[in-house]
């Protein structure tokens, strides 16, 4: 009885043994996935486009006449900045977007940043640059064809879209907010990791 009675004390540690390190891996698992920021977007956003979704292609020219295309940007980590000339709220994001984004991987290959100016003349596109100051490069986009791709048609600019190297939406931001802002870097830098 003594044997037989040890064998089955040892059987059953080593079955809640198993039962023990499988809900601590799962406990663990779960904490790792709460740390991922998995933004839901309000609806008060007044985006079309989804998380997850293929960016729509488009095709424009920067302020100094050089095409850009979207789907030629596959392969890089993509920053969309919509704004515009009379746009406050824009004035105040750029700055920041120039200082903690711009300057930090510009040089980086694999990350392309575009601010997108909405519906105006490619002089007064070229003055704004100037008055702010930023350096990375604007795009036209007469009659918000770009724009209206991603937003509603009375939805305001002041927004990002970031896409990852496949060409997916991966977040979002709308106005001006810190925290938004701060966890816009940080999926910026793990997608260039």
């Amino acid at each position: 009885m003594g044997i037989g009675y040890s064998l089955y004390n040892i059987g059953y540690f080593k079955l809640f043994k198993m039962k023990y390190l499988t809900f601590m891996l799962m406990l663990f698992a779960a904490t790792v996935q709460a740390q991922i920021p998995a933004k839901e977007i309000p609806a008060d956003y007044g985006y079309i486009v989804k998380i997850g979704q293929q960016v729509p292609d488009f095709s424009t020219t920067t302020t100094d006449g050089k095409t850009v295309k979207m789907s030629d940007l596959k392969g890089k980590v993509v920053m969309l900045q919509f704004t515009a000339s009379w746009c406050g709220v824009c004035r105040k994001e750029m700055p920041h977007i120039e200082a903690d984004i711009w300057k930090k991987y510009k040089d980086n290959k694999n990350f392309v940043l575009y601010g997108i100016d909405l519906d105006e003349p490619v002089e007064k596109v070229q003055a704004f640059a100037k008055q702010i100051p930023v350096t990375y490069p604007l795009l036209l986009d007469p009659k918000g064809g770009i724009f209206y791709q991603f937003a509603e048609k009375n939805a305001g600019v002041t927004r990002n879209v970031i896409i990852d190297k496949t060409g997916k939406i991966v977040y979002m931001t709308r106005l001006y907010k810190e925290e938004e802002f701060q966890e816009m870097k940080s999926v910026i830098a793990g997608l260039l990791k």
